[in-house]
């Protein structure tokens, strides 16, 4: 089972002359680079800030001008009927969002992703609606499909033991000169971009990041617990609605971009809202606790604390890996501009990462 990256036009014809117009909705003016992702397709960027009506009077005509017409958006930044107007009149729509291994920097400092994920339902973070990852994961076939899962698993050791990650921009050194002698149980935190749409539609009630130290400092009241702030509010790009410096009395706060890779070692339990640093914590067998509803939770693998009455089947490690990194990411050489399967993508970001360090 793939998804497809290029579509047939909505009669099933190739069309007439020229390429096969694309129109972007919601993709900010430096991603430019998707147009490295469809090369046979004619981009039409769309500004994000509209005028009102401007989608009724002007985008709508434009849409149903080619029979060929394809519409990407980039999450929910464009015009709140676009998704219905296209299933309307037939018109191939995908929802648009940077993959699970992205780069070796943070998307908010505008480097391009190595992995992109399409999804024709919704955003794979919104847990309140199905998504094609969340039927992937609830139908895939992996039992009659062992070679699938024997690819995911080597992948996942591959991860793993290349050290990679979403983003790749933290500092590599010995965690022991950080964290101190292990005494105890130790307990991670993930602190995610609060103002971050995985949060918005993966959580059925308000949390912050200081809930969750507070949260995971209840639960394990003699524990060692950390307190990692997401890497964007570390360097500044995001803003903290929640102050770290107030739940300092209850745990220790990172200061530096420590690598996940590094900053997993050694720790026994994780807590996190929705972020994918909870699933690669529980790719190295940590204990995850999710508050939120991350597309990896309700398989059984993680101490849920919000159920998903759609999520009613158990999965292993590998087949959720196997789902979301084989089946639905995608991935393109940011050199040839050609896709690539992530066994590839791996070894194109082990490379980057290695020459943006001896740079």
């Amino acid at each position: 089972m793939r998804l497809s990256w290029s579509w047939t036009s909505r009669n099933g014809r190739a069309g007439g002359l020229g390429s096969a117009p694309i129109f972007l909705f919601g993709f900010n003016k430096w991603k430019t680079f998707i147009c490295d992702w469809f090369p046979h397709h004619d981009p039409r960027f769309v500004r994000i800030k509209q005028w009102p009506l401007e989608f009724d009077l002007y985008w709508k005509r434009q849409l149903l001008r080619d029979p060929r017409t394809q519409v990407l958006a980039w999450q929910y930044k464009g015009p709140p009927q676009l998704k219905e107007f296209c299933a309307l009149h037939g018109i191939p729509f995908q929802y648009v969002e940077d993959g699970f291994l992205r780069s070796v920097a943070l998307g908010a400092l505008r480097v391009p992703p190595l992995s992109l994920t399409f999804d024709a339902q919704d955003m794979y973070f919104n847990a309140q609606a199905p998504t094609d990852l969340e039927d992937i994961l609830r139908s895939y076939d992996f039992e009659n499909d062992p070679s699938l899962v024997r690819r995911a698993r080597t992948a996942r050791e591959q991860l793993l033991a290349s050290r990679l990650s979403k983003y790749n921009s933290g500092h590599s050194l010995d965690i022991a000169s950080v964290y101190g002698e292990k005494t105890r149980k130790r307990v991670l935190v993930i602190g995610q971009v609060e103002r971050d749409a995985s949060i918005a539609f993966g959580c059925a009630t308000k949390i912050t990041n200081n809930d969750l130290v507070r949260l995971a400092r209840q639960e394990n009241p003699d524990a060692q617990l950390i307190y990692k702030p997401h890497p964007e509010v570390l360097k500044g790009t995001a803003e903290a609605k929640s102050n770290p410096e107030h739940v300092r009395d209850i745990a220790m706060i990172l200061k530096q971009d420590i690598s996940l890779a590094d900053a997993l070692e050694t720790v026994d339990h994780v807590y996190t809202i929705t972020s994918l640093s909870g699933f690669e914590a529980l790719l190295r067998g940590i204990k995850v606790t999710t508050v939120g509803c991350p597309f990896y939770s309700g398989w059984g693998l993680t101490d849920d604390r919000q159920p998903n009455t759609r999520r009613d089947r158990k999965l292993s490690i590998d087949e959720v890996f196997a789902a979301a990194y084989i089946l639905y990411a995608k991935y393109l050489d940011p050199l040839t501009k050609t896709p690539i399967e992530i066994e590839q993508a791996l070894d194109v970001l082990a490379r980057m990462r290695a020459e943006q360090m001896a740079a």
